[in-house]
């Protein structure tokens, strides 16, 4: 089912605003003469990206300032809309749509946010109001308010300054990162998080990966977490010693420990990412 975008007003002495919103194009095959416009099987993704690879992909676009467009195929062969755009930056073998390109994600925290990640917004509920998809290029301030945007939008591709998380509807824009992304340097610095340092999220010393800390894990990294929590003095909520099993004690640690380096809302919700392990363990 096709979705639609929403392009936000320009703040005052940006370019012209987009106007209204514009239809996406569905999942299809890669557009070629031997390609038929039919929906590609379910679950398919590319092979692995390093980061730099997907904004380096995202930036031929820019570039070439391809125009906008839901029913035109780039010599690439994918779709000229949003969704497009990033099946093209993440190499999938299909033009998927913001209904789908969450099942080729893990969703993420703003804290962990890095260059080739995206800021996605699907109404589920009305698909035909407000969907829209662009690639996070690196922040561009230490208050993490401001980032580089790299999006498919009336009349073409573009990069420009974006404040956290769209213009419009900006609750309803969640990061997300695709599962095919491996450890590699990011492509655009980011000021004052992780990106900055050159190192993707698994490339933090010692970081094992967020699925580490979800409820009901289970492993030494648990309590390597928690015994670090003790010696940082936030340790407060645990009833005994930590242990390997991930609980709300951990969490609320942690949660304390965020917030005393002064991040709040998604940046403090309890859940370690590469920026919150490397700023335990320094």
């Amino acid at each position: 089912r096709p979705g639609a975008e929403r392009h936000a007003p320009e703040p005052p002495g940006a370019p012209a605003a987009d106007g209204p919103g514009t239809p996406q194009g569905p999942r299809a095959p890669l557009h070629g003469p031997a390609a038929p416009p039919a929906p590609p099987s379910a679950g398919t993704k590319a092979a692995a990206l390093t980061r730099t690879e997907i904004v380096e992909r995202a930036k031929t676009w820019v570039a070439a300032k391809v125009p906008y467009s839901v029913t035109s195929y780039w010599s690439d062969g994918y779709r000229q809309d949003c969704s497009g755009f990033v099946s093209m930056a993440w190499k999938l073998p299909a033009n998927e749509w913001t209904g789908s390109l969450a099942g080729l994600a893990e969703r993420i925290t703003k804290e962990e946010l890095q260059p080739g990640d995206i800021l996605l917004f699907h109404n589920a509920s009305d698909p035909e109001k407000g969907s829209h998809v662009v690639i996070f290029g690196g922040w561009t301030d230490a208050a993490h308010t401001v980032y580089t945007a790299y999006e498919q939008t009336p009349p073409h591709t573009r990069k420009r300054d974006t404040p956290y998380a769209y213009w419009t509807d900006s609750a309803k824009f969640l990061p997300y990162r695709y599962t095919g992304v491996t450890a590699g340097k990011a492509a655009s610095p980011a000021a004052g998080g992780p990106a900055s340092q050159g190192v993707a999220s698994h490339g933090v010393a010692g970081y094992p990966g967020r699925a580490m800390f979800r409820p009901g894990a289970e492993n030494p990294y648990v309590t390597r977490l928690g015994r670090q929590l003790v010696r940082k003095g936030f340790g407060t909520h645990y009833t005994k010693g930590p242990g390997p099993r991930w609980g709300e004690a951990d969490r609320r640690g942690v949660e304390a420990f965020q917030r005393a380096q002064g991040w709040r809302g998604g940046a403090a919700d309890g859940y370690p990412g590469p920026e919150t392990w490397r700023r335990l363990f320094s």
